[in-house]
């Protein structure tokens, strides 16, 4: 049974910093791409980012390029996200999701999911 775990989420005030860790088990954890997403309340879960099985490659969404950061650690089967310089529109559910491909921004690709941690941003 695949799960998907993450944490490290909370409250933090504007302009703070977060990291969000995603502990994988129940699939060989380094062949698959791991994004992130997440949900606001009112709105559809949107891409975050994405990197790739060895953490070669990562893409970013343009709403957090240069202030989030995705890295993995394939020994631990866990994947992260640091953030960065963090606004109030960065409010939402995380979620971490895997994938058996290349990479993608849409979550139909994606195969696997967690329940998602919540980050609060205050203004």
């Amino acid at each position: 049974q695949v799960q998907l775990v993450e944490s490290g989420g909370g409250l933090v005030q504007a302009g703070g910093s977060l990291r969000l860790s995603c502990a994988a088990s129940g699939l060989t954890f380094s062949i698959y791409t791991m994004g992130w997403f997440r949900q606001a309340p009112g709105k559809e879960r949107e891409f975050v980012g994405y990197i790739s099985w060895s953490g070669g490659m990562t893409y970013y969404a343009d709403s957090v390029k240069g202030r989030f950061t995705i890295s993995r650690d394939n020994a631990k089967n866990t994947v992260y996200l640091q953030m960065n310089s963090l606004k109030p529109e960065d409010t939402a559910v995380y979620y971490c999701a895997a994938a058996r491909n290349y990479g993608s921004t849409l979550r139909a690709e994606y195969n696997y999911w967690g329940q998602g941690t919540q980050v609060t941003v205050s203004s």
